[in-house]
């Protein structure tokens, strides 16, 4: 007498059950037209950046010769020669004008934007909430309304062509105030009471307490802020001139001096991407530990 063989269903917790059950989602049509469309986003982005990368590589005619992404002959001549300290157009001044204008920038910028947005998160004075809606009233203006008025500022300081001046504006981040407060309100107030009643002031309890559990938000706000003060055009362009500029309107000028050198351009566009892209690949961890935190408290 034959006999029958009956499959029993996998329990729900073993290995086997959900690496299937993972499987059959990740071969859904729902899932599987979701990943086309972001693989062909990312290409839509990484494309360029890479026949810009191709193009910094190739030296003179091979630009127009060498078709290829991968460089036959690949050099660096291109580089060596915008990073020249005797170039006719100064990039490696440029250069160091935005280092040091991003890395102080954002530096000052994070510490005097947590220290505004803990005073209204936690402090109450007269006039706080009429202060603080103001505030963010002029995030819905136009920053171009204010160059005037800081450029006459920064005029009658002697400032101009400085990197102090790149920086003062960017100070008084009205986005950070409100980015930080909204994290800060989410604190429970009773780890600072702690703190109070071991005897710590409040910028102690700020200092020791407060900020080491703010890690992610600091991290995805000096990613931003650091962007912002990199990829300005229109305000050092407003204030500066010759070797003084940063590296975005100095590039405008190093494209009128070499038109159709396009290996010498593309290079030029690498070393303006390249710092930005080092800077989240560090950062990167936190900004992803920030949003899923955030995901979580909502």
């Amino acid at each position: 007498m034959a006999q029958t063989t009956v499959q029993r269903p996998l329990p729900r917790e073993s290995t086997e059950y959900r690496a299937k059950s993972r499987v059959s989602r990740i071969a859904s049509p729902t899932n599987i037209a979701l990943y086309i469309l972001l693989v062909l986003l990312a290409l839509f982005f990484v494309l360029p950046l890479l026949w810009m990368l191709s193009t910094s590589l190739k030296e003179g005619s091979a630009v127009f010769t060498d078709q290829g992404w991968i460089p036959a002959n690949p050099s660096f001549a291109n580089f060596e020669t915008i990073l020249n300290p005797n170039s006719d157009v100064p990039v490696y001044r440029f250069l160091l004008n935005s280092v040091l204008t991003s890395a102080f920038g954002t530096l000052l910028t994070v510490l005097f934007t947590s220290l505004s947005a803990y005073a209204f998160a936690r402090i109450d004075f007269p006039g706080k909430n009429i202060l603080f809606t103001l505030l963010i009233t002029t995030l819905l203006l136009p920053g171009v309304m204010f160059l005037t008025g800081q450029f006459l500022i920064v005029n009658q300081l002697g400032l101009l062509n400085t990197i102090p001046a790149f920086i003062a504006p960017g100070l008084a981040g009205v986005f950070g105030v409100f980015f930080m407060r909204q994290f800060f309100l989410g604190i429970p107030v009773e780890l600072e009471e702690a703190a109070y009643v071991d005897g710590a002031n409040r910028f102690r309890t700020f200092w020791s307490v407060v900020m080491p559990l703010a890690g992610p938000s600091l991290a995805t706000l000096a990613v931003i802020t650091f962007l912002g003060y990199w990829n300005d055009y229109l305000w050092p362009l407003t204030i500066c001139n010759g070797a003084g500029c940063t590296l975005q309107p100095g590039l405008r000028n190093f494209q009128g001096a070499y038109t159709a050198e396009y290996g010498l351009l593309m290079a030029g566009s690498v070393i303006a991407a390249l710092p930005v892209l080092i800077f989240y690949v560090i950062a990167q961890k936190y900004v992803i530990q920030s949003v899923a935190s955030s995901g979580v408290k909502g």
